[in-house]
Order: C-alpha cells, then sequence, then structure tokens
C-alpha cells in the first residue's frame, strides 16, 4: 500500500535505490540503462562526484536564502555562465523550478513586457498543435497536445494553433523540404492576420519538439522564416528548449543549428541534469531594459526561484560538460547511435521514421510502411513498447498520440551524454528486442 498519488495508479512502480552513470538500480538489485535520461534530464548520468561534491560544498556554506531579500554568489555565478554562451543579445536569466515553470514566466514575461512600453492591445498567443510546453495552466493552453488539453480546456485561455513543422507526415510529394518550410510560414502569418498583428504577444515553439512527437526537427529555413515574420509585426518569438537544449541536440542551444535569436528561450532539464530541479529563462536585453524603464520589477515569482543548492548543481553540470568536451561527444555519440538505429531498425516494418539530432532521436511506430497507417490507438503500443524495454533492463520514453493527440505512437531516446559504444549496443539491442515483442502482440491482436 503507497501512500503516493503516483502518476498511474494501477500500475505499480520498481523502487530506484541508486545511480551509477548510464544505469538506474532497483531494491532488487535489477539494473536498467537509462536511454532516455529519465525525460531527457539526466545528461551527466547518475552520481557524478563532481556535481555531487559541487552540492555537498554548497549545502555546508548555504542551502537556501529568500530572493526578495537575497541573491546569491552561485546564482550570479551561474547566470553569468549561461549569458556569456546565450544566444546574441542575451542579457539575463531568470531561475525557477523546472521547465513548466520557466514557460509560463516566459508567458508572463511577454505579456508584460508589451504592457511596459504601451501596447496593452497585445492578447494572443500563436503555438503549433502536436506541441508540448507544460503541464501548468499557461503552459498547457500554449501547448497543442488534444489528450493533455482536453479535460482541463474550461481552464485555459484561448490560443490560436498552427501545423506543427511535421515533415514525415504533413511534407507534401511535390514539394522540397524548404517549400514546405514556407507553407508553414505563410499559414502562421495568415493566422497573424487574423489576430491582427498588433494584438498577437509571441510565437511559442520548441525548436526540436520532443516528448508529444518525437524528435520532430525543423526543415532547412523554417525558424528563421518564423523570426523574420515576427520581427515584421513586432511580435515576440518564444523557443521552448527545456527537453532538446543544453546541449541535447548537440549545440549548447539548439537554435544555434537554425542560425535563429528568440526573444525569450526557456532551459531546464539539462541545465541541472536532474540532480536539482531548476530551470530558467534566458531573456533579451531589449526585454529587461523595458522593466527597468518602467515598473522596475518583473511582477511575478516563486518561493523557490533561484535556489542556492539548485544553481549549485546546474553550474557544476554546466562546468562539467564544457571542461569534459561533451558537447562534441553528444555529436559523436549521436552519430553513432543514428548509424546503430538506421542499421538495426532502419528497415523495420513497423518502424516508419527515424528523426533526431545529437543524443535526441525519435522512433515512429506504424502498423504499416507504406501507408504510414498507425496502429489502433486501443492497442497503446507505446505502453507495450515501455513495458517490454522495462523487462528487457532499458529505460525509453514511448508516447501515444503520436499524430493528433489521440492516434500514432512513437519512442524517444535521449541517454546521457556520457553513454559509451558498448552501452549504445546494448540499447539498441534491447530496443529492437522490445518493439519486435510489441509490435508482434499489437499486430496478432489486431
Amino acid at each position: 500500500m503507497t501512500h503516493v498519488l503516483h502518476r498511474q495508479l494501477h500500475a505499480p512502480l520498481p523502487v530506484a535505490v541508486r545511480g551509477e552513470g548510464v544505469t538506474l538500480i532497483d531494491q532488487d538489485g535489477r539494473r536498467y540503462l537509462d536511454a532516455s535520461g529519465g525525460a531527457a534530464v539526466s545528461c551527466l548520468g547518475h552520481g557524478h562526484p563532481d556535481v555531487l561534491a559541487a552540492m555537498h560544498a554548497q549545502l555546508d556554506r548555504l542551502a537556501y536564502a529568500h530572493t526578495s531579500f537575497f541573491t546569491t554568489e552561485v546564482a550570479e555565478q551561474l547566470a553569468d555562465h549561461l549569458v556569456q554562451r546565450a544566444p546574441a543579445g542575451t542579457t539575463h536569466a531568470y531561475f525557477v523550478s523546472g521547465g513548466s515553470e520557466a514557460m509560463e514566466a516566459a508567458l508572463k514575461m511577454a505579456r508584460q513586457y508589451f504592457v511596459e512600453i504601451g501596447q496593452p492591445e497585445r492578447e494572443h498567443f500563436i503555438a503549433r498543435r502536436q506541441s508540448y510546453h507544460g503541464n501548468t495552466l499557461g503552459a498547457l493552453a500554449v501547448g497543442g497536445n488534444a489528450w493533455r488539453r482536453r479535460q482541463f480546456a474550461p481552464l485555459l485561455m484561448p490560443v490560436t494553433h498552427v501545423s506543427p513543422c511535421y515533415e514525415y507526415r504533413d511534407r507534401g510529394h511535390d514539394e522540397t523540404p524548404e517549400q514546405y518550410g514556407q507553407r508553414l510560414v505563410q499559414e502562421l502569418s495568415e493566422a497573424i492576420d487574423q489576430l491582427g498583428g498588433t494584438r498577437v504577444i509571441a510565437f511559442v515553439a520548441e525548436t526540436v519538439v520532443g516528448a508529444t512527437a518525437g524528435a520532430l526537427t525543423p526543415v532547412p529555413g523554417y525558424l528563421k522564416g518564423v523570426r523574420q515574420l515576427c520581427d515584421r509585426h513586432g511580435i515576440l518569438l518564444i523557443l521552448d528548449e527545456v527537453m532538446c537544449g543544453m546541449g541535447r541536440t548537440g549545440t549548447l542551444h539548439a537554435c544555434e543549428q537554425e542560425g535563429v535569436v528568440p526573444d525569450l528561450l526557456t532551459i531546464a532539464k539539462g541545465l541541472g541534469g536532474g540532480y536539482q530541479p531548476i530551470g530558467a529563462v534566458l531573456a533579451q536585453g531589449r526585454i529587461v531594459e523595458a522593466f527597468a524603464r518602467g515598473s522596475g520589477l518583473f511582477q511575478h515569482g516563486h518561493t523557490y526561484i533561484g535556489h542556492a543548492m539548485a544553481c549549485a548543481a546546474a553550474l557544476a553540470v554546466q562546468q562539467v560538460i564544457e571542461r569534459d568536451g561533451l558537447l562534441e561527444r553528444v555529436r559523436q555519440q549521436g552519430q553513432g547511435l543514428a548509424a546503430r538505429l538506421a542499421a538495426t531498425l532502419g528497415g523495420h516494418p513497423h518502424v516508419g521514421d527515424i528523426r533526431g539530432r545529437g543524443l535526441f532521436w525519435g522512433l515512429e511506430l506504424v502498423r504499416e510502411r507504406e501507408g504510414k497507417t498507425p496502429f489502433d490507438p486501443q492497442r497503446r503500443l507505446h505502453a507495450a513498447v515501455r513495458r517490454e524495454a522495462m523487462a528487457r533492463g532499458l529505460m525509453v520514453y514511448p508516447m501515444g498520440g503520436t499524430i493528433d493527440g489521440r492516434i500514432g505512437d512513437h519512442v524517444l531516446l535521449a541517454p546521457p551524454f556520457i553513454v559509451a559504444d558498448s552501452e549504445l549496443d546494448a540499447i539498441i539491442e534491447r530496443l529492437a528486442a522490445a518493439i519486435d515483442a510489441a509490435t508482434a502482440l499489437a499486430a496478432k491482436e489486431a
């Protein structure tokens, strides 16, 4: 009998007791290869000695001081570190306790910016279908996942949603990737015109879509077109890199690979690597300057923002990534992971698409490859893959509703940056066996 209200009430969970590198160990001594970093969180794996030492040292000095009274040395150091490596024009970091909080803060920051500069009529956000921005009400509202939104819809602010950049399913046979991207930009332009360009606050998007659709990468030129369109109308661009950022795709920020600078950039997960709860909004200088010239404050806050222990953990994680050249390792091991996926599962009858960057990869599962036909959602194939993987000592991140929030299944992979070749081999071997077992059962039941 558990008194913890778990996410699922009818699925008993093993008890994790220890972590070692890329492995988690339960109370029965079973070992699990963490091929998803939890939810793309554990970028350095588990039990990294340098991060633990930094946390111990900070605890000996100061665990917590409320930010309405004090700043802390470690929060200032972390902000300096992040801003020095952030997209051009970034001047400040606002620390929170996770990705959803970061998105809430970014939405409020964007709205307050326009109030401060005398444009209070701007009140609309535009985002994309099949996006995920968090589970708090503002983040859920801009998110475009129908399943997550449905029962809470009466509580959500209205948001306009446009098409995702979903090349596998939505690019026409007669379109180049660039033409497809231009079509999406035109759709966004029409949505802005319908709302009124002077009434839109921001366009919100994940640079590389994560949990909801499985590592959807933008086609060439798409985000540049979005940036230009936002600039034309004076609209802010908020990029959500909670899952895909902080090195996960091979550069510190995923938007670097698109040649795009957002006005607000949200980060979390890989920022602290799971050692402490932390997220942040990285803000362009003109936004913070507007606050400084106007009200002199950002009208927002939580009890644990800028938490000293969390900042110490995050600073240590980022220092290790830089010291050990782990961005280059992500690119190198990412190529190895991509090659292994293609060799082992590229021709699998039930793997329709393999997509991703760095150490961030998604596999879309289909009942029939030629027509890209999904499995019946009642089969809950993604859940079967998860069970089969766990039975083989493998943690992956499968989800359902890939296509529209109801149908479609995918598996997300996001192993720690320290993953070794032998561990990549084991991940692919166990994943292939899990997919074989789960799809065989689903096909038989169909």
